[in-house]
């Protein structure tokens, strides 16, 4: 195996990109520290060349870590008769060219490469990761060297004049053991912020069953019953949500308030000015996102029109788990869009904890049965709600709102 030598220096043989290095350490190039070969692709009319015994990576495969799959493989004379050339294990790859320019991977079994990758594989006083975590931090300024051309593009060239810190290999060896180390302990803090965010999602969803099933805050026997909110009209006697808290009653979205589908315009009504427009991507984590509007020219008919405090919901969406999104809207005279829906009663705070609930959702997937992600307002007036009395909706509300804030800022605070 050949030993790689060259001139302890304090002075980078290129341009210099580090400040002064430590006592032990010296500057050299890419080139000095192992053998770089670019990769072939032997010609794709001929099935000899293919599905052989030798291993193929195309760049799409780098996976900036070890790679232990490659789908593709050519035969040992499609590596004879082509550029490509065979790489051994441990070998350091990186992307050239194209979308996956600076991605990288580190062989774990001997492979070829198409010649949109370049190999190396370092000599005895170089350990390969430290070789592979220098150019995973040079990404970027491989990447801003490429730029100017039809594709982002660095050459084998570009790489081996590229200038590299060396300290010592056993320095090497705990610089390596450091990083990973650390990106070890990165990953567990991932997991946790991730298993804590699971639980607070959890959490809120708990909340919201336990406000609509009346055991988030305790009934007032002085409140006025849910069923003088209805009037004449009949509730629900199918015990849909089993026994509610005395003064409740089950009732339906069509019997508690209205609701209409949004307004249908054309491409050339749409306009910088006029009447602006919400769609299903206005309706984001339980808000409205008022970025990106549409606004269109022509007139809009009322039906069309939002109030401040209506709830849209998202009626159709490519997406399933899109459909029965919702959330309050804060302003006026807002259009909305056909495969929306608007719903409006007195009782509208607290119906908007109900759709975000899995009682809705439930609800909602047992109607929508066909192959087309949608709500139609006939699904929506019949879908059964168990309502408290006013007052009690209006601390229910102000309960799941201090909650949700403290999750909230625990959220903000990992983000």
């Amino acid at each position: 195996m050949k030993v790689f030598c060259f001139t302890i220096s304090d002075k980078p043989p290129h341009k210099p990109h580090y400040e002064q290095l430590p006592t032990g350490w010296t500057f050299a190039s890419l080139g000095d520290i192992g053998n770089w070969q670019a990769g072939g692709t032997p010609n794709r009319q001929n099935s000899a060349y293919y599905n052989g015994n030798i291993p193929w990576l195309k760049t799409g495969d780098l996976n900036d870590g070890y790679i232990r799959n490659i789908p593709e493989s050519i035969t040992e004379l499609g590596l004879s008769e082509s550029s490509a050339k065979l790489n051994s294990v441990g070998s350091v790859l990186i992307a050239m060219y194209g979308a996956t320019i600076g991605k990288l991977g580190i062989l774990e079994f001997p492979a070829a490469t198409n010649q949109a990758c370049c190999a190396c594989l370092v000599f005895d006083e170089v350990d390969s990761k430290y070789l592979f975590y220098f150019l995973m931090e040079y990404r970027d300024k491989f990447i801003e060297s490429g730029i100017g051309g039809a594709q982002p593009n660095i050459s084998k060239e570009i790489i081996v004049q590229t200038t590299i810190p060396l300290p010592p290999l056993a320095e090497q060896h705990r610089i390596v053991a450091t990083i990973e180390a650390t990106f070890t302990l990165i990953d567990k803090i991932e997991q946790d912020k991730t298993d804590l965010l699971e639980a607070i999602n959890a959490t809120k969803s708990r909340i919201l069953t336990l406000a609509i099933s009346g055991k988030l805050v305790p009934q007032d026997p002085s409140d006025e019953p849910a069923s003088v909110l209805l009037g004449d009209v009949v509730c629900c006697d199918s015990s849909h949500y089993g026994g509610l808290p005395r003064g409740w009653v089950e009732t339906t979205l069509g019997e508690l308030g209205t609701t209409n589908i949004g307004l249908t315009y054309k491409p050339d009504n749409i306009s910088h000015t006029g009447v602006a427009v919400l769609r299903s991507n206005n309706v984001q984590n339980g808000k409205i996102s008022y970025d990106n509007l549409v606004y269109v020219t022509s007139e809009v008919p009322k039906k069309s029109l939002a109030e401040k405090g209506d709830i849209l919901i998202c009626a159709r969406n490519g997406s399933r788990a899109l459909v029965g999104k919702s959330a309050i809207i804060e302003r006026d005279g807002m259009a909305f869009g056909a495969f929306m829906a608007i719903y409006r009663s007195k009782c509208n705070p607290y119906i908007q904890l109900f759709l975000a609930s899995q009682a809705f959702r439930q609800q909602l997937d047992r109607a929508n049965t066909s192959t087309v992600n949608q709500i139609t307002q006939n699904m929506l007036k019949q879908i059964i709600v168990p309502l408290p009395p006013l007052n009690e909706q209006q601390r229910i509300v102000a309960v799941v709102e201090v909650v949700y804030k403290k999750l909230d800022d625990i959220i903000a605070a990992i983000s």
